[in-house]
């Protein structure tokens, strides 16, 4: 017994330390808008705008209504303090997703850092690519949702199309017998393409509903042979989705 209750004090300890606390939001907060204003110049004016705005509004609001009401007008002024700062932060997340973007954009193996976070219960994207070509670095990632299958490419569009099209006859011969939508995305600034900014979009831009969880789950599993058959395929040099470091906080962005 008193060993149990060593351990749950020891486990609720540790709980308290890894609960980030107000100094710890603060300076992610401040790394964060200190990266996004190498790329942003104007981020300053933006976010005092943000916050000098709803001040303002909630300034004037008393002087229209409940001018004698000295504490209707500090409520008033604290709630406009914490609308901007809710909104300046919020302007900054967005802001920064664009910052990191033009860092990692032209490098190979970027779209991984995207897919990354964007793995949750509705949607999982493998890191390990099914196909790369060691030459050209063009890559090809597969993931899966409630909308259906996605095959994500990076590189020239004709060689990932043409790669595209090999994995989907591999994936309707698991598949046989279902309707299951494959969704093609390709990566790039060319024609056709999606830029790496509007990836994320364009991936839960697809919300009809085409299976449930346990056909998801269900699908997952059959497609587990496609990924175990490239699990050790040699990854083109330069490409390492573990050395591709973007602030999870920037990249989750809504």
């Amino acid at each position: 017994m008193a060993k149990k209750e060593a351990d749950s004090k020891q486990d609720a300890t540790t709980k308290k330390k890894k609960r980030p606390g107000i100094r710890e939001t603060w300076k992610q907060i401040v790394n964060v808008y200190k990266f996004t204003r190498r790329y942003d110049k104007n981020l300053p004016w933006v976010m005092v705008l943000c916050v000098a705005i709803p001040v303002a509004v909630s300034v004037l609001i008393p002087l229209l209504w409940y001018r004698r009401s000295v504490v209707g007008w500090i409520l008033t002024v604290l709630a406009g303090v914490f609308v901007g700062f809710t909104v300046a932060v919020y302007v900054l997340t967005n802001r920064s997703n664009k910052a990191v973007y033009n860092e990692i954009d032209g490098h190979a193996g970027a779209t991984v850092a995207v897919l990354r976070n964007i793995n949750n219960k509705a949607y999982h994207f493998d890191e390990q690519p099914i196909w790369a070509d060691p030459h050209s670095k063009d890559v090809l990632w597969m993931g899966t949702s409630f909308a259906g299958i996605y095959l994500v490419g990076e590189g020239d569009y004709g060689r990932v199309q043409k790669a595209m099209d090999v994995q989907e006859k591999k994936i309707r011969r698991i598949t046989q017998g279902s309707a299951i939508p494959i969704i093609r995305i390709s990566v790039g600034n060319g024609p056709k393409q999606v830029p790496l900014n509007k990836l994320r979009r364009e991936i839960v831009r697809h919300r009809k509903f085409a299976l449930r969880q346990d056909e998801l789950t269900a699908l997952n599993n059959r497609l587990r042979t496609i990924r175990l058959r490239n699990s050790t395929m040699n990854m083109p040099k330069g490409i390492d989705p573990n050395r591709v470091h973007v602030s999870p906080r920037a990249m989750r962005g809504k």
